[in-house]
């Protein structure tokens, strides 16, 4: 039978990266009685190595727990700006939320995005200061700065360490006191929302949802509203974090549910499942479809391996349906696929599991972002998502890129250093605020300059303290061009990128010096250029391996060497005409790797 509603309390965990999330599930499933001491493994919820090897989530998860009489649902959501989408529909199923901030790290970036979002979800939100243990903990401190920056009480905040098992009944107790009971009728017609899914081999996929209204039961045909349509549910149950299977969920209840679909593309996070024969009026609000903000190519070094690549990447797509890709073609790489992530984080994991989980080595060529061009003529408007495809610049009106507005979170001494990093990446100050001895900066930047490899630079310049968080604002017209890389005067398609006017130049002589060092020498001058259209911008030449021909001469007439020298001269031309270049594979990762010097 469904559980009382007034029994039910159903929170999400909020927090940055590393500030102790999974570590406190851990205790929460353990304090509960949700896993015996013999089954627990650190990093319960998490069950990707990547998760564990990394300390992040990348995929929200849920348990059930009994407390005192109440049922308690934790949705674990992920930690990363790539994931804000899942995030916000991980919340919007709950009540409330267990703010988890680190006592010796203070509040950062991710930790205000989402809790802003949870305040929108009018959450009852309650303050907890873990990792108290550290000797560098300053919990006052940490309480002032959440009061501070996000505006809430943080008087009667929980103090623990996770780690330890300091303050986990005190937390059990504040969700059961101060977390509202869910809403909802059990009478009326069923109106569920998809939180999440996932491929199960045996199960197919499985999905996660929060009943709002009316009650979901096994043998019911149910309606996905967006997606539009009609699936028999064969199973129904709740985490414990073992399954349990359950005859039906009712209003406010969190559990899962499988209906013999094949694929996760079919189960749209956000979308409302309501009954197929009675269905409800209106779908849930908030459901959009997730688009892909970042593109690559991704190809195998051994071309022997691209039906490996082709059947690893449909696996993997299996299990997450916001990753996209199409076949490609590049004259330098082969055959290989163009790639949609979320950010740069999603396209890191992604990577990594296809190197680890199917054994795979790839070349991943530059990151680029999604252009808008605008043609001449009255031509209408383009996507373009691989520099390679860009259309003839006399066809062009304008070129528009998408800007982002990112929040940064600094300590006072690396401030300087930060501020000429966005400067230079043609960033547009909007804002400089303090909070204690931390300063937060709000910027407008162009999301191309963001994807190379800024977030690496924000962390070196300020020794891993500051911390990023970013959101779309729209699309803005730019001066764009295209710059093409040539090696012995081949482009190499898979080099190509689109930059600004006023960059190019110092992103060119980068590239081409890079490049310089990476491929070997070869046995005639090999130029590499940078160029936009017919205009090369920067060159470099690597020169000829020399094989001494002369040294069989001992004296006698100058001319003789002059004749052997020329012949020399003569085979050499010859060779640069047919010959070919192999650019080794650093040379793609290192294109990636531009303006760290």
């Amino acid at each position: 039978m469904a559980t009382e509603l007034s029994k039910i309390r159903n929170f999400s965990i909020i927090a940055h990266i590393d500030h102790g999330k999974s570590t406190l599930a851990d205790r929460l499933i353990q304090r509960t009685g949700g896993l015996s001491e013999r089954e627990m493994s650190s990093q319960v919820l998490d069950n990707m190595d990547i998760e564990k090897e990394r300390g992040i989530t990348i995929k929200a998860q849920t348990v059930r727990l009994d407390w005192k009489g109440h049922v308690l649902n934790l949705m674990d959501t992920p930690g990363h700006v790539d994931f804000a989408y899942e995030v916000s529909r991980s919340l919007a199923a709950c009540e409330g939320a267990l703010l988890v901030v680190d006592a010796a790290q203070g509040v950062e970036a991710q930790t205000l995005a989402n809790v802003y979002q949870s305040i929108e979800h009018d959450h009852e939100i309650i303050p907890v200061i873990n990792k108290i243990d550290l000797p560098s903990a300053e919990p006052e401190k940490v309480r002032h700065e959440i009061e501070e920056i996000i505006g809430i009480d943080a008087s009667n905040a929980v103090l623990a360490s996770a780690k330890s098992g300091i303050g986990i009944e005190e937390i059990l107790d504040a969700i059961v006191e101060r977390i509202p009971a869910p809403k909802g009728d059990a009478d009326a017609p069923l109106k569920a929302m998809l939180v999440d899914s996932w491929y199960d081999s045996y199960l197919g996929v499985v999905i996660l949802v929060r009943v709002i209204d009316g009650t979901i039961k096994k043998g019911q045909q149910i309606k996905f509203m967006a997606a539009g349509t009609t699936h028999l549910i064969d199973r129904v149950g709740a985490f414990r974090p073992k399954i349990e299977q359950l005859p039906d969920l009712g209003p406010g209840e969190i559990g899962f549910i499988t209906a013999q679909i094949k694929e996760v593309a079919q189960a749209r996070v956000g979308d409302t499942l309501t009954d197929a024969k009675r269905p409800t009026p209106h779908a849930l609000p908030g459901f959009k479809e997730v688009q892909p903000v970042v593109f690559c190519g991704l190809f195998p070094v051994d071309a022997a391996d691209f039906e490996k690549l082709r059947e690893s990447i449909s696996r993997l797509r299996l299990n997450d349906a916001s990753f996209s890709f199409e076949m490609e073609t590049s004259a330098a790489l082969g055959f290989g696929f163009r790639c949609g992530f979320l950010g740069l984080l999603h396209l890191e994991i992604i990577q990594e599991r296809l190197t680890r989980e199917y054994d795979l080595d790839l070349i991943t060529t530059a990151p680029s972002v999604v252009y808008k061009i605008k043609l001449t003529h009255n031509n209408g408007e383009i996507e373009l998502h691989n520099p390679a495809d860009m259309p003839d610049p006399t066809k062009i009106e304008e070129i528009e890129e998408p800007w982002i507005q990112a929040v940064i979170y600094v300590p006072d001494e690396y401030l300087g250093s930060i501020l000429k990093l966005c400067q230079e990446r043609r960033g547009i100050q909007k804002n400089l605020t303090y909070v204690g001895g931390r300063a937060q900066v709000t910027y407008e930047l162009p999301l191309n300059e963001v994807v190379f490899d800024f977030y690496d630079r924000l962390k070196s310049l300020s020794k891993g303290y500051a911390s990023f968080d970013y959101e779309q604002i729209g699309h803005r017209a730019g001066d764009l061009v295209k710059m093409g890389i040539l090696v012995n005067e081949e482009p190499v398609d898979a080099l190509s990128m689109i930059v600004h006017r006023a960059t190019a130049e110092v992103r060119g002589r980068g590239m081409v010096e890079r490049l310089k060092e990476l491929i070997p020498r070869h046995l005639f001058k090999i130029p590499i250029q940078a160029a936009i259209g017919g205009k090369v911008i920067a060159r470099e030449t690597i020169s000829a391996m020399r094989k001494d021909v002369t040294a069989k001469c001992y004296g006698g007439d100058a001319t003789r060497k002059r004749k052997l020298l020329e012949k020399q001269k003569k085979g050499k031309a010859k060779m640069r005409e047919y010959g070919s270049v192999s650019i080794p594979q650093e040379a793609f990762i290192a294109a990636l790797r531009m303006g760290e010097e």
